[in-house]
């Protein structure tokens, strides 16, 4: 027990953690805790431009490590803008804490400047949301953050600092590092599962959530080649296993394979592995209705109040994904013989053919990244159909290689790749964004210009809106309304920030502009320039409208 200021038992905690980096916009409100940083060098302080950033950074550090990415952002607008990285973080089951300093305790319930109650604003959003007034008590509300962010479905906590309370000086006792707790699967439940599919004809599995890691990627990988039972992925889950693996299908989501749709309709057991099944994997509850009738269903998943809250399952299984795929690996039964074909028509379906006419085609793109770039390269995007080209095109080398918000959200791709930068210096990463995507956080390449990143970003110039300009073709064909961009010189813009960059605007150009981009140190950006027309890897906006 040592006498210490509220700041300061706070950043030790987070040292006691095994926290190495936060992710902030300073404030006012929390400046006890910037002093104590002072002294922490264990501790890499990345100053953010944004809080949005901020937030986006943290969850894409934690999805990364398993262990709550920590963000430090300020009362009444930063915490606003921040919590569009708490929603992503819920949404994708990623562990994160926000911190964020809030008006003192004698002010409270007045609408003091900038005054939000924050357990309230953010109780919807995040796993637990709490505010912190008494400094005595930050060991316990630090050691109970990480606990309830990693364990169970991981997720986001928020905690908010009042700023008197970060200054009183006081005793308090430090808690030891929290551990993730491993959940092994009921052997019982195994035996029921071994049964299911020894007498399955047509199983298939679907792989996703949190908590996938080298060792369960591996043994689910050989459990399902040995099975010959098809693997597709959850919606932006595609790096769960190697997708190199023989039974590997594909994914699931927005423009996936036909054929694995059809394989999924078919299927008479679906042994779902960590997903919550949500509406883009399930497309809109259809594809795996919540009664799935003629199919069994076997739900696997860390957090028990997640079975069987949307789905009827015939087979329920609380487990951790490392615990679950090890003990899936010891199941010898019969060998089904539908994972060849599903893995051969993945092949040809993530193969880009070249599209006749068009003066920029992103498929031959994504192959000429694939053949240029390393299997572990991590590719970071937000939302867009841009973004599907990747989807179906490139293959994943396994867990920590895609970092892609579930929740849809624009403006993921470029703090996500700055995380992963600073997390991975040592590999590639590269960051995918729209247009409209790119200008919602393309400031924090100021960031990773400053913190001395390394990182490839490709935006994808349609002049539009493009997801929503397709959805108005099909509902109101003929009609486009706000979703027209008037666009800088994105090429110029980066130059302005200190990065490389060059403007692409025909396929054939594209592989000689990467190659000089491979070889530019630091942060590279290509200002990739398509027609509007060309709206997703399988369609165009004229087809669409004609539906």
């Amino acid at each position: 027990m040592t006498i210490r200021t509220g700041g300061r038992i706070l950043v030790d905690q987070l040292v006691a953690q095994g926290c190495d980096r936060i992710f902030t916009v300073p404030g006012e409100s929390f400046l006890a805790v910037l002093d104590a940083l002072h002294d922490t060098p264990s501790i890499d302080v990345v100053t953010c431009r944004q809080e949005g950033g901020v937030a986006f950074m943290a969850c894409a550090d934690g999805a990364l490590t398993h262990r709550p990415g920590v963000a430090f952002v300020t009362r009444g607008p930063g915490a606003t803008n921040a919590s569009i990285g708490v929603h992503v973080a819920m949404q994708d089951s990623q562990p994160m804490i926000l911190f964020i300093g809030d008006v003192d305790r004698g002010t409270r319930d007045r609408e003091a400047f900038q005054e939000v109650d924050f357990a309230a604003m953010f109780g919807p959003l995040a796993k637990w949301a709490a505010r912190i007034d008494d400094a005595a008590r930050i060991p316990e509300y630090v050691a109970r953050a990480y606990a309830v962010a990693i364990n169970g479905r991981p997720g986001p906590v928020v905690l908010a600092l009042p700023e008197d309370m970060l200054l009183d000086t006081v005793e308090a006792v430090d808690r030891p590092r929290v551990e993730h707790f491993a959940q092994a699967p009921d052997p019982d439940a195994m035996e029921r599962l071994a049964d299911l599919l020894a007498t399955a004809e047509r199983p298939l599995a679907i792989v996703g959530g949190a908590g996938w890691d080298g060792v369960a990627a591996q043994d689910f990988a050989v459990w399902a080649d040995r099975a010959g039972v098809p693997v597709a992925s959850a919606f932006r889950r595609q790096d769960a296993i190697p997708n190199d693996c023989p039974a590997w299908a594909g994914n699931l989501g927005y423009g996936p394979n036909p054929a694995l749709v059809a394989r999924v309709r078919d299927a008479d057991l679906l042994l779902v592995a960590g997903p919550r099944l949500g509406e883009a994997t399930t497309d809109g509850y259809t594809l795996v209705t919540p009664e799935h009738p003629g199919q069994r269903l076997v739900h696997v998943h860390p957090d028990a109040t997640e079975l069987g809250m949307t789905y009827r399952t015939d087979l329920s299984i609380c487990a951790t994904m490392a615990e679950f795929a090890e003990a899936l690996s010891a199941i010898d039964g019969p060998a089904h013989d539908h994972a060849a074909a599903a893995h051969a028509s993945w092949r040809d379906w993530s193969t880009p053919k070249a599209r006749d006419g068009v003066a920029m085609d992103l498929g031959p793109c994504v192959a000429t990244m694939r053949d240029a770039l390393p299997a572990d390269t991590i590719i970071c995007n937000g939302a867009g159909n841009y973004s599907g080209w990747w989807h179906r095109y490139w293959h994943y080398a396994g867990p920590g290689t895609q970092l892609a918000p579930t929740a849809g959200a624009m403006g993921y791709g470029v703090p996500a790749a700055v995380a992963a930068a600073l997390r991975h210096p040592g590999r590639q990463v590269v960051a995918l964004a729209g247009d409209g995507c790119f200008l919602m956080n393309g400031q924090e390449l100021a960031t990773a210009i400053q913190h001395d990143a390394r990182m490839l970003v490709i935006v994808v110039d349609n002049g539009a809106y493009g997801t929503i300009r397709m959805h108005q073709e099909r509902e109101f064909p003929g009609r486009p309304s706000a979703t027209r961009l008037a666009n800088p010189d994105f090429a110029a813009l980066a130059r302005a920030f200190g990065c490389w960059a060059e403007r692409v605007a025909a396929t054939a150009d594209f592989a000689p502009a990467l190659s000089r981009a491979m070889a530019a140190p630091g942060v590279r950006l290509l200002h990739v320039v398509t027609d509007v027309e060309q709206i997703t890897a399988g369609t165009t906006l004229s087809a669409v409208a004609k539906r």
